[in-house]
C-alpha cells in the first residue's frame, strides 16, 4: 500500500485514517440497526449539502477503548446527500467508528463528522494496524515543529553533513541528518533518540513515523532554525532539508483534521 493509496468504500488515505485515530478514545465496528433523520429544528446547525441523522447500532466489535462499551450504542451523524437530495443507504450498514464516550450510557459522539466509515475487512486490517502503531512502546512522537539546524562543511567541495532537530509534543528527542559525499546522492536518516547512529534510516513510505513527519514539518527551513548559521552553512542546510521534505512526498490528507 502506498502512503496516498485510498479504500475505494472509505475514500480516505492513510494520514486520514490516522488523523481520526489518533484523535478517538473509542473506536468501534458496529452495525447499524436504526435510523431517524432529524427535522431541521431538531438538527441545529448543519452544513449545506448534509443531513443530521440520530443513528442507533449494534456493536460487533470494540477495536479500541479502555472503558469498554455498551452492546448497544446511539450517535449523531451528519450524512452527506447526493444530488437528487437522497441520503446514503445505512440501514444494516456495517461502520467503523471513531468516538468518544458521551454524557449517558450508550451514547457515543463523533470525533469528526467524517468519523463514520465502512467497516470493509480491508479498512478493519488498516485500523487495527494503524492503532497497533499509535500505542506501540516505541512509537514515534508528535513533531510540534523544527528546531535548530546545523551544517558541517566537509574538506573537499560537496562534502557536508546537516543535522536537524524537531521539537514534539513530549520533549522526546527527534532529528534529522542529511549526508553528502561527492559523486553520491545525498543520504538522509530519522533518529528517534538523542544519538543517531549508523542504523537511522528514512521512514518507511505509509507508515506512522513517515505520517508524523510528512504531515508536520513545514515546506521549508525557516529563518528561525539557521539563525546561528553563516550564509552558506544555512543556504547548505536549507539545500538539505529540501532533500528530506522531497523523499517524504505529500502527506495525503484529504480531509481538515478535527
Amino acid at each position: 500500500m502506498t502512503a496516498q493509496s485510498r479504500v475505494a468504500t472509505g475514500g480516505l488515505s492513510y494520514a486520514d485514517i490516522v488523523d481520526l485515530a489518533d484523535n478517538a478514545p473509542l473506536v468501534a465496528h458496529v452495525r447499524i440497526r436504526n435510523i431517524i433523520t432529524l427535522k431541521p429544528e431538531q438538527a441545529g446547525d448543519v452544513p449545506a449539502g448534509y443531513r443530521r441523522l440520530f443513528i442507533e447500532g449494534d456493536v460487533t466489535g470494540l477495536i479500541r477503548g479502555d472503558a469498554g462499551i455498551a452492546p448497544l450504542v446511539s450517535w449523531l451523524y451528519d450524512a452527506p446527500i447526493n444530488a437528487r437530495g437522497k441520503l446514503p443507504k445505512l440501514k444494516k450498514a456495517q461502520v467503523i467508528l471513531f468516538a468518544r464516550p458521551g454524557s449517558r450510557p450508550g451514547q457515543i459522539q463523533l470525533v469528526a463528522r467524517d468519523a463514520q466509515i465502512p467497516a470493509t475487512p480491508a479498512e478493519i486490517d488498516r485500523v487495527k494496524g494503524i492503532l497497533s502503531a499509535l500505542v506501540a512502546r516505541d512509537a514515534p512522537p508528535r513533531i510540534l515543529g523544527l528546531g535548530d539546524a546545523f551544517h558541517v562543511a566537509g574538506t573537499v567541495a560537496g562534502e557536508g553533513e546537516t543535522q536537524i532537530f524537531l521539537r514534539t509534543e513530549k520533549g522526546d528527542p527527534v532529528s534529522l541528518s542529511i549526508l553528502r559525499r561527492p559523486g553520491e546522492p545525498p543520504r538522509w536518516a530519522v533518529a528517534l533518540g538523542e544519538i543517531v547512529d549508523e542504523a537511522a534510516r528514512p521512514p518507511v513510505p505509509g507508515s506512522l513515523l513517515w505520517y508524523r513527519l510528512a504531515c508536520a514539518l513545514p515546506p521549508a527551513l525557516p529563518a528561525r532554525a539557521v539563525r546561528t548559521l553563516s550564509v552558506q552553512d544555512a543556504e547548505a542546510a536549507r539545500a538539505d532539508y529540501r532533500v528530506v521534505i522531497d523523499a517524504l512526498g505529500p502527506c495525503g490528507r484529504t480531509r481538515t483534521p478535527g
